[in-house]
């Protein structure tokens, strides 16, 4: 008896919940039905009484604006593997000529400077890096405002001011007519905001599908309304520019910061306070255009060509993965929400107060959305059980058929269906047939989400106003896409050379010719001739491979010297220099290693492995390090021992290549002292060994450890 009435108890309180959580959902409910009211009365008004009247703007118009300068910012904080990808696709695909992509890196991440500074010296009128003087992570805006610094340095030394300036990230796909849209709007514009949607998706990939879900129905609806609303445009952090006049105003008032360091989204942050200073001159722009893609027929799942009705977009892969995508969703909830009611209030007209309740109902709504799943979990497992014949104790039910509660239900069900009904119609008329009909599902995916991502967001704020620590950026893992989904392919070295004004076809010609009769590397034979730099010839192995620049420093080398075994960092030339992102070891190598001894590495190792291209220079001088013995390193170190190899060079009793190879087999725990073992191979004689060792005591090197002598072994 006890049980059957803690049963009835437990019924009793989940009828109470149930109906606590319908009159929640019937509020936000009527919220999102207002949203959907305006857009689609306003869309009609504009249908009717403004598009009948006004011819629309089209692409010819565009190109007929003559063309301002526009600076392109990308902070970039561990993303030596996606950078590259972005310049090179960006500046192949723009249909637009007076830009320059102002690249902010950090001191503190080698690697990522590394592939800034690789495409600064290929594109050097296009492509600029801003350094970051502050360790990192800070947080983006903090990025931004350095960029800022050395955009106005820029202009300042070319004598010469951008028209505007565009955020962007450095997983974007930039659409190739976006900056003359933005050409023609920027005189009469502060900020414009264009439409942000995610690349195609497949099927199974829900979490995934989720964020094309959301910017879909987002960027086609919500924005339209709060532009129309308010005049006031929530900068999306990409596809964002605004003028160099509210970029100079916004500056001037927070101390030559024009971007606000103490919240996470500071471009939305931003907005609220343009509008506040009294550039109000903002506008969401949806330019419509055609394009074609393959997609897979619906019913047949063959794969065909059609033509898709879209907009001037930028388009991103956005996470994948079920804890990127709620850790990136609590920073967007944390600026947001908590942040932006610390830091804005509530201030303005009633308006901009309701659409600040909107975006700050999530922390609430998202418990709701949860607990609404459990007791419709909960009540429909009771329901089964009473419908197979058992019999359950339970008090009177008030939410009886006719009662208010009872409506309350009915009400909620067809505005759900309309929740539905509007998610479908925009994800397909973006995104196709089948991925209108799979956002039904991946909603419950997104709520499951959002629960996550406000809970964590809760906990990083309660503790953030307890011991008063800042909160931290917590980046997004970034993706591009593969060359091969860009339609782009990598060319031979000296094709590289070439389209980067190098060389020219005679000395590749003339170098092709060499390389037949010597049977040297291409690289090898341009480096003797003087024809191009030891850094050049990294760059264009590291971009005909696709793998990300850096350079070599004796404290990395030293540092993790002890990560993979010296046999194979001697055999296959490979030198551990830096931990990454999530535990990876990166590796530095001059060229790409074959598969097999890419997997003779790995099966040495637990930690995932990333490669990187250095100079041929540092990796000789890397290995050289780890060959000599640790006396004589110590030595070196302290700049009281020249090393002999470099000695040997400047007597020239030895050639690069022969000290490679000398070096190549040499175990001083084996062979005992270098001088001797060279000796031993005849690649010197004693006279030779005893006149160096003779200079290598006498003249002590200058300070510098591992360059203090460079010496080439190409």
């Amino acid at each position: 008896m006890f049980d059957e009435f803690l049963l009835a108890d437990y019924l009793y309180a989940l009828d109470v919940l149930a109906v606590i959580t319908a009159v929640a959902i019937l509020c936000s409910s009527l919220d999102d039905l207002f949203i959907d009211i305006y857009f689609w009365v306003s869309e009609i008004y504009r249908w009717v009484a403004i598009k009948t009247r006004y011819q629309p703007l089209g692409i010819e118009q565009l190109y007929q604006k003559d063309e301002k300068y526009f600076a392109i910012m990308v902070p970039a904080w561990k993303e030596y593997d996606v950078i590259a990808q972005m310049v090179e696709n960006t500046l192949a695909t723009l249909e637009y000529k007076n830009f320059v992509v102002f690249i902010g890196t950090y001191k503190n991440d080698a690697e990522t400077t590394a592939e800034a500074d690789r495409m600064a010296r290929r594109y050097p009128l296009k492509v600029q890096r801003a350094t970051v003087m502050n360790d990192g992570p800070t947080c983006k805006a903090d990025c931004l405002n350095w960029i800022v610094q050395s955009i106005a340095l820029y202009e300042e030394r070319n004598q010469m001011r951008f028209a505007g300036v565009i955020m962007h990230d450095c997983e974007d796909i930039i659409h190739p007519l976006e900056f003359h849209l933005f050409n023609h709007l920027i005189d009469r514009k502060d900020l414009i905001q264009l439409p942000v949607l995610s690349l195609e998706r497949d099927w199974h990939e829900f979490v995934a599908g989720t964020y094309l879900d959301d910017f879909s129905e987002w960027h086609c609806k919500e924005m339209v309304v709060r532009e129309r609303m308010t005049g006031l445009v929530p900068g999306s952090g990409v596809a964002t520019c605004y003028s160099r006049n509210a970029i100079d105003l916004l500056a001037k008032q927070n101390n030559n910061m024009p971007f606000n360091t103490d919240t996470l989204t500071e471009d939305y942050e931003m907005s609220h306070r343009l509008k506040k200073l009294g550039a109000t001159r903002q506008i969401f722009v949806r330019f419509p255009v055609t394009y074609h893609a393959k997609r897979k027929n619906f019913f047949s799942r063959r794969e065909q060509t059609v033509e898709i009705e879209s907009m001037i977009a930028t388009r991103e892969y956005f996470p994948s993965s079920f804890r990127a995508a709620y850790r990136q969703r609590t920073r967007w909830i944390l600026g947001v929400a908590f942040q932006g009611w610390q830091q804005m209030g509530w201030r303005g007209d009633l308006i901009t107060n309701y659409l600040l309740l909107r975006d700050r109902k999530g922390i609430v709504t998202a418990f709701i959305g949860l607990l609404a799943y459990f007791i419709a979990a909960n009540l429909g497992a009771f329901w089964l059980l009473r419908e197979a014949g058992y019999e359950l104790v339970r008090f009177p039910e008030f939410v009886q058929p006719e009662s208010v509660t009872y409506q309350i239900f009915v009400i909620n069900f067809w505005l759900f269906m309309n929740r539905i009904a509007q998610r479908v119609y925009f994800v397909f008329k973006l995104n196709g047939v089948e991925q209108g009909l799979l956002s039904v599902p991946r909603m419950v995916v997104s709520n499951v989400i959002n629960f996550f991502s406000v809970c964590r967001a809760w906990k990083i704020f309660l503790i953030h106003v307890i011991t008063g620590k800042r909160i931290a950026w917590d980046k997004t893992q970034h993706v591009y896409p593969s060359v091969e989904e860009l339609k782009r392919q990598r060319g031979q070295l000296g094709d590289l050379l070439i389209d980067w004004q190098a060389i020219n076809q005679e000395h590749l010609d003339q170098a092709l010719t060499a390389q037949k009769q010597s049977g040297k590397k291409l690289g090898q034979l341009l480096l003797e001739a003087g024809l191009i730099s030891e850094e050049v010839l990294a760059d264009a192995i590291a971009e005909q491979s696709g793998l990300p620049r850096a350079h070599l420093e004796q404290k990395a080398i030293e540092q993790f010297a002890g990560r993979l075994p010296r046999y194979q960092v001697i055999r296959h030339k490979v030198i551990p220099f830096a931990q990454g992102e999530g535990g990876t070891l990166n590796l530095a190598v001059a060229a790409p290693l074959p598969d097999k001894a890419q997997a003779e590495i790995q099966a040495e190792l637990s930690d995932k492995i990333a490669y990187f291209v250095v100079c041929e220079q540092d990796v000789a001088d890397a290995l050289y390090w780890y060959n000599i013995g640790e006396e004589t390193r110590r030595q070196v170190a302290l700049g009281t021992r020249r090393r002999l190899g470099d000695v040997l060079l400047a007597m020239r009793a030895l050639s690069p290549q022969d000290l490679e190879v000398g070096l190549k087999n040499f175990d001083p725990r084996r062979d005992g002292r270098m001088g001797a073992y060279l000796v031993g191979r005849g690649l010197i004689t004693q006279k030779q060994l005893d006149e160096a060792l003779h200079h290598q005591e006498a003249a002590p090197t200058t300070p510098g450890g591992l360059h203090a002598m460079p010496w080439s072994t190409a």
